[in-house]
């Protein structure tokens, strides 16, 4: 039975985006004081007098996530179930955040607990798929959870990057008439906004692997709900261009093994002459502050979120085309595998 009487969906997200904005901001302050206390806390060693900042931020972008997602789940019945699921996925990609941050998990096992994770979302899937789709919402949830993860480091890079990609797939949901899924972009973009006023450079809290894996967990989840996973792909492309990169020219390495990009006496960012290579590196071509860097990667997501935002106008008409419906019938034919 509902709480309150029912609203619009389009009503429903902007609540939850604005009561996910206002628990992140408002609890944030006691959160950064509680780590500080607790001694939860690193080097910004991206700056040359190296302060001390409190991690595990991703704790207050969880905290007005469930408080949205729940917002929503009492005002539309009929979406309870979805989004209890996707409440579901992301405690326990955020739970395995706090281990990860806590006791420094391996690149294996974080993929198998991401793995484990995602299984929930497979109640969510389509009637009538496949064992190989369902199998591959796990894995997604598993693989964009590292993507998230992985391309970090600067100041507000996470976050921000997380906010360009939400509000284009809201967007892209909009345009396509998927309202539902808008409450569960609103909820994590929300919190992300009120979390960035504190990450931004100079940072006063890092999110850790507690924010940066909901994130990924949160837009693989709007994809295989919303059906979007075209422009999943897309507003992603950032992240999979930079794990393709160190992929690319390191393999798979233990976060242990990374060294961090280097502070001139300017205080500016330098890429070292040796190791892997990444999409921050690749903008370092020259020394540069750590807040231009940060302006260019975003630049990069947004340009990608337009992306995808051009394939969400344009979707309806291309689905006409002959030569995709074709493609489409191979698409289907891939759900019903297994």
């Amino acid at each position: 039975m509902m709480l309150f009487p029912q609203l619009p969906l389009y009503a429903i997200a902007i609540i939850c985006g604005i009561l996910s904005f206002l628990v992140t901001r408002l609890s944030m302050p006691r959160i950064i004081r509680k780590l500080e206390k607790a001694d939860i806390v690193g080097k910004d060693l991206h700056k040359s007098w190296k302060p001390i900042v409190a991690e595990m931020g991703g704790f207050g972008i969880l905290f007005g996530f469930i408080i949205g997602i729940f917002s929503g789940i009492c005002m539309h019945d009929i979406l309870t179930f979805p989004l209890c699921i996707v409440l579901i996925v992301i405690l326990l990609v955020g739970i395995i955040g706090i281990a990860d941050d806590l006791l420094v998990l391996s690149s294996k096992e974080k993929l198998f607990l991401l793995f484990l994770a995602g299984i929930p979302l497979i109640w969510a899937a389509p009637p009538n798929v496949g064992i190989v789709y369902l199998i591959c919402i796990p894995i997604a949830i598993s693989i964009g959870s590292n993507l998230t993860n992985m391309l970090a480091g600067l100041n507000g890079i996470e976050s921000g990057l997380g906010i360009i990609a939400l509000t284009s797939l809201t967007i892209s949901c909009i345009i396509l008439g998927k309202y539902d899924v808008t409450i569960i972009s609103m909820s994590m973009l929300g919190a992300l906004i009120a979390f960035l006023y504190f990450n931004k450079y100079p940072a006063k809290i890092f999110p850790g692997d507690t924010g940066t894996l909901i994130i990924g967990a949160t837009i693989v989840s709007i994809a295989f709900i919303g059906r979007v996973k075209l422009i999943a792909l897309i507003v992603l492309l950032p992240n999979i261009i930079d794990a393709a990169l160190k992929f690319y020219s390191a393999g798979v390495m233990e976060r242990q093994q990374f060294k961090p990009t280097q502070v001139d006496e300017n205080g500016n960012l330098v890429r070292p002459e040796v190791g892997f290579k990444s999409l921050i590196r690749l903008v370092l071509r020259k020394p540069i502050p750590e807040k231009q860097a940060v302006k260019i990667i975003w630049a990069i997501g947004i340009v990608c979120g337009l992306i995808g935002i051009i394939v969400a106008i344009v979707m309806p008409d291309v689905l006409q085309n002959q030569t995709l419906a074709n493609f489409m019938q191979i698409k289907e034919f891939f759900y019903q595998l297994g």
